[in-house]
């Protein structure tokens, strides 16, 4: 078995992806949740580091364990996928639902801001349509809209509300004009929505919305607890595969019988090119790779 059989990017990347994805959710660092194990932070896991003997046994194979741990690394993966693909899509919809109901009047829904009494209701002839104004024409709106066709009702018309730029008017007209109410009063500038007064339809609306925040809420404790644990277990995995891989290289460049010990070493930034040439100075010799490179491998 050489040593590149055992790769820790796949770990690496799954840790990172769980790591990203609670820090999208929280806005807070992982903060390497170990309580499980009783270990205070990533520092300690790693320094005071034991190969854990109940997950991986060191009487299979190398290549067994590093089956195990793969196995385990893509079933995590695989969970999380499906969990955040199932969250996102909720939070998904219920954002685009949220948007609907903010902006602009020309584009929002306006189911939240009518009532019943806007609207001529169960009339054979008669209808009532919503009306987006710009703000700076309610006067002529107000002087004008009975005289866009004919057939409009006189002193129909409501203005609803208004934001920064539109208000919101009705306008009550025989269903017969509609068509040319609408291609008039675009030529004026005027918006014609189309809205059509619903109760059973508005509360289906209300009631989706509510569904969506009950839902995403229901979802979000237990996926923020499910990503700190499988953090903390893939990064197990990942710091397992980092010292099989030390295993195996030191296997592959000092032969066997086993004869070395594995140690880590946290310098300085600054001090790292200093530390290297000091071990290539003091263990450079064990290295046969190493002194036919000219001593630029790792040691």
């Amino acid at each position: 078995m050489c040593a590149e059989n055992v790769s820790s990017y796949s770990c690496l990347l799954v840790v990172e992806i769980l790591e990203n994805n609670f820090l999208a959710l929280t806005l807070i660092p992982v903060l390497f949740p170990f309580s499980y194990l009783s270990l205070d932070d990533l520092t300690t896991y790693i320094t005071r580091f034991q190969w854990d003997l109940a997950k991986y046994p060191t009487k299979q194979s190398l290549r067994n364990i590093a089956d195990i741990i793969s196995k385990q690394v893509g079933q995590i993966d695989a969970d999380l996928k499906t969990k955040s693909a199932a969250y996102n899509n909720l939070k998904g919809n219920l954002q685009n639902l949220e948007k609907k109901q903010t902006g602009s009047l020309l584009t929002r829904n306006l189911a939240d801001l009518v009532k019943r009494e806007h609207f001529i209701l169960d009339s054979e002839y008669l209808t009532t349509l919503l009306v987006i104004v710009p703000k700076q024409m309610v006067n002529d709106w107000n002087a004008n809209y009975e005289k866009i066709t004919d057939m409009i009702v006189p002193r129909s018309s409501q203005l609803i509300t208004q934001d920064n730029d539109y208000a919101l008017c009705t306008v009550t007209l025989f269903k017969k004009v509609v068509d040319e109410f609408k291609l008039h009063a675009r030529e004026r500038k005027f918006v014609v929505r189309e809205f059509t007064y619903n109760e059973e339809e508005l509360a289906a609306g209300k009631n989706e919305i509510t569904k969506l925040v009950t839902d995403k809420k229901k979802q979000f404790g237990p996926l923020v607890r499910w990503l700190k644990v499988n953090f903390s277990e893939c990064f197990c995995a990942w710091i397992h595969v980092k010292a099989l891989r030390v295993f195996v290289e030191s296997v592959l460049r000092y032969g066997l019988p086993v004869n070395f010990q594995a140690i880590l070493i946290h310098p300085n930034k600054k001090n790292t090119k200093r530390l290297r040439d000091v071990l290539m100075q003091l263990y450079g010799h064990l290295d046969g790779s190493a002194a036919s490179s000219g001593g630029n491998a790792d040691v």
